[in-house]
Parts: structure tokens; C-alpha cells; sequence
């Protein structure tokens, strides 16, 4: 496990592709860091334009690097996780995006967290994830792993009936538009959109949030991370889909069983202290951010 960044000298940088203010402020932190000595790699969209990095493809960049460095909003950084998969590799996130929950800074900010960085003045924090199997005739199909969520919902506009059960005990028969299985990291993404409790990024939780209800009674449940989550999809359901992390999606069948469980693995996300969680929930939520002690 990471504690430091004292062992860094290879550097990714991972941009949203066809954004220009990404692109430009990647070749020049790519010449910055060039210039201090370390070693830099882009995917070929970023590095083929740049005289400061070496081109690799997407799926060798995290064996080529001791960090990655992303310019870009959440969903990039999601990106960035996926590439990873568990390596213990830390992330740093400069937000070019919207929310930007998971990011350390903003770009105005860019400079300072990179001369923090190199005084080996960031912290790394450990962030859990989530191991999905996809059972289908009690054959595993489909393995994945999930830094947000695991989202269950009908490619088409109506009620969906999944059978959940926590540790082995039944819970309930959802029938909603969909069901969220949503870590602490993920509690500020879509669970949030569905009525979901914000947690606090370290905490050792698991949020079930159902989508839309029909029995509006059903509400989102917070448990202990060490509870595996089993959800049965009943027989002669719509089309389905599982998504992970907003960005990868498999389609599901009557009675697949869908198993999430706490990773082995862990997501390492360099912190910029700068501003607290708090701060950034006051800001990216436009929460009233007035003092009034």
C-alpha cells in the first residue's frame, strides 16, 4: 500500500481526449515534470501530440508508471481506476470537469498541489472498492470491479423486480427502476440521485439505494462493508443491464445472479489538503458557505 510518493519517478497523465484544455495543460505539466526529472507516458491521443511523453496503449499504461495524474472531471478519473483495477498505483485528479468529488484540486490550483507533490507534501488515501461476479446456471460469466457503484436497471422505461439478500438473509423484493450498490466513494455520485446518504470517503459502509420505488416505503439501507450483497434478477424481466461506474455496461437475464462484495483491492487517491470533504461538499453542492459561528 502506498504511503507516500517518495518511490514516484514514472509518471502517467490520463485526459479526456478531444478536450483542448486538457490536452494543453497535459503537455505542459508533461514539460514541467520532464524538466524535475521524471519520466512521463500518455495514451497515444495525448502523447503523439507531446514532445514530453511516451506513447503507450490504454491497457499498458499502469505497468509502465508509479503514478497516474489525471486532467479531468469524475468520470475521468473513474477511467483511471478502471485502467488501474486494484494496482496499488495512487491517483491524482486535477478537476477540469463539473462536481469533481474525487479530485485533489482544480486547474487554477495545478501548480501548487504538482510543487506539493514533489516536496512529498500529499497524502494518499485508501479508498475500498467492489468486486462484482455475474452468475448465470451457477456459472460465473462475468467478473468486474467498481470504485462508484454497481447499477442494476431495464434498458427500457419500466419496473424491474430484483430479490436482495445481505449476508446470506433476505431483505426484500425491489421493484423499482433500479437498484444501487454504492460505496462511500460512490455515495456522491447516482446514489445521491436517489435519495442515498452522503458517507464519509473512508468509512467502512455499503449503500443499497433502490431507484424510484413503487412502495415509496423502501428506502436506501447503509451497511457494514463486510456484508455480501446477492441480488437475484426474477424470471421474465425486460432487457437489463448492469453497469459499472457509469462506464461499463453488461446486459443481464432472468434469474442471473448479480454478487457484490468488499474488494481485497483498494483505490489510492492523492489528497490535496488544501480543502477538506466538507469544503468540497459546501462547494460542489452549493450548500450555503457562509460562516455563521
Amino acid at each position: 500500500m502506498p504511503k507516500n510518493l517518495k518511490h514516484v519517478k514514472k509518471i502517467g497523465i490520463i485526459v479526456k481526449i478531444g478536450n483542448d484544455k486538457a490536452m494543453k495543460l497535459g503537455d505542459e505539466l508533461a514539460e514541467w515534470l520532464t524538466e524535475k526529472g521524471y519520466e512521463m507516458f500518455g495514451e497515444p491521443g495525448l502523447a503523439e501530440s507531446s514532445n514530453y511523453m511516451e506513447s503507450v496503449p490504454s491497457e499498458e499504461i499502469c505497468s509502465k508508471v508509479d503514478m497516474l495524474l489525471i486532467l479531468g472531471g469524475d468520470g475521468t478519473i473513474l477511467y483511471g481506476a478502471r485502467l488501474l483495477s486494484g494496482k496499488p498505483i495512487p491517483l491524482l485528479g486535477i478537476n477540469l470537469g463539473g462536481l469533481g468529488f474525487l479530485s485533489a484540486s482544480v486547474a487554477e490550483d495545478v501548480y501548487v498541489v504538482m510543487e506539493r507533490f514533489l516536496e512529498d507534501d500529499l497524502e494518499v488515501e485508501e479508498r475500498m472498492m467492489l468486486d462484482v461476479k455475474v452468475l448465470r446456471n451457477n456459472e460465473v460469466i462475468a467478473t468486474y470491479k467498481a470504485l462508484n457503484d454497481v447499477v442494476i436497471k431495464a434498458n427500457i422505461s419500466r419496473l424491474i423486480c430484483l430479490d436482495t439478500r445481505v449476508d446470506n438473509e433476505f431483505v426484500a423484493k425491489y421493484r423499482a427502476d433500479g437498484l444501487i450498490i454504492a460505496t462511500p466513494s460512490g455515495s456522491t455520485a447516482y446514489s445521491l440521485s436517489a435519495d442515498g446518504p452522503i458517507l464519509y470517503p473512508t468509512i467502512d459502509s455499503i449503500i443499497i439505494a433502490p431507484i424510484c420505488p413503487f412502495n415509496l416505503t423502501k428506502r436506501p439501507v447503509v451497511i457494514p462493508d463486510w456484508m455480501p450483497v446477492d441480488i437475484l434478477v426474477n424470471e421474465d424481466q425486460p432487457s437489463m443491464l448492469l453497469t459499472l461506474d457509469g462506464q461499463l455496461d453488461m446486459p443481464l437475464a432472468g434469474l442471473d445472479i448479480v454478487k457484490v462484495r468488499k474488494s481485497p483491492d483498494s483505490f489510492y487517491l492523492v489528497k490535496y489538503d488544501g480543502k477538506s470533504f466538507f469544503e468540497i461538499l459546501r462547494e460542489r453542492l452549493m450548500w450555503e458557505v457562509k460562516n455563521t459561528d
